[in-house]
C-alpha cells in the first residue's frame, strides 16, 4: 500500500546540527528530557519558521510549552542546515 505522501513529496527537512554549548548541554539531559528535545528539533528541521525571531540577530528561539523545551537556533542560507546553539528540557 502506497504513503498518502510519496518520499518526493514530502516535507524537506534540514540537517540539524548541534554546535559544542547544546552538545554539552545536552549530556545532562535525562532520557525523558532528550525524548521531548528530540521532538522538537524534527519539528523545527521540518520548519524552520517554528521559531520567534530574535531581534537583531540570525538566531530564532523555539519554544514548546507543552513539552518544556526550547531551542535557540539558526538556520543558513539555503536553509538546508539547522544550527542548534542551546538546548533547555
Amino acid at each position: 500500500m502506497n504513503s498518502p505522501v510519496s518520499p518526493e513529496h514530502a516535507p524537506r527537512r534540514s540537517q540539524v546540527v548541534l554546535v559544542e554549548p547544546a552538545l554539552s548541554q545536552l549530556t545532562k539531559l535525562t532520557a525523558s528530557e532528550t525524548h521531548r528535545l528530540d521532538r522538537a528539533i524534527v519539528a523545527i528541521s521540518v520548519n524552520p519558521e517554528l521559531g520567534t525571531p530574535v531581534p537583531n540577530t540570525l538566531l530564532r528561539d523555539y519554544v514548546d510549552d507543552v513539552d518544556g523545551v526550547r531551542v535557540i537556533y539558526y538556520v543558513t542560507a539555503l536553509r538546508q542546515i539547522t544550527i542548534v546553539a542551546y538546548v533547555e528540557a
